[in-house]
């Protein structure tokens, strides 16, 4: 993205101005996702899990859905069942909202092994797949 004065207040839109050239294509090919797996070495993150907010849309969300901090129980990932399910991106409404924390206490509630070796390799297929489209 381009150096500016939003970035720590306003996630990335569909046809964002701000998003490269370049950052479109590392964005289109989930690159920008490699540098979290540091944060998984580390162990401040998992493969899988609820994907993480922004702080302030934490703030905000915690307002509005019953128990959202209830997604802290577990490490926020890389990967989410949330995200396979296409609760992604913006959030653009209170539906969007309530799709992606239902998603996410799903997983919390329904967590095994075995669903996270699933929501991983299924996530990877659709990363394989869009690299072909």
């Amino acid at each position: 993205m381009v150096v500016n004065n939003h970035a720590d207040r306003l996630e990335v839109q569909p046809d964002d101005k701000r998003i490269t050239g370049l950052g479109h294509f590392i964005r289109r090919y989930h690159i920008d996702e490699l540098p979290q797996l540091l944060n998984v070495v580390k162990g401040d993150m998992s493969l899988v899990g609820p994907r993480p907010h922004m702080l302030r849309h934490t703030v905000l969300y915690a307002r509005l859905v019953q128990n959202y901090h209830d997604r802290h129980r577990v490490k926020p990932g890389i990967a989410g069942l949330a995200q396979l399910k296409g609760y992604h991106g913006t959030i653009a409404s209170w539906n969007d909202l309530y799709e992606r924390c239902s998603s996410d206490f799903e997983y919390i509630e329904k967590w095994s092994l075995t669903g996270d070796l699933c929501i991983f390799c299924k996530t990877i297929c659709q990363i394989v797949k869009n690299l072909f489209q």
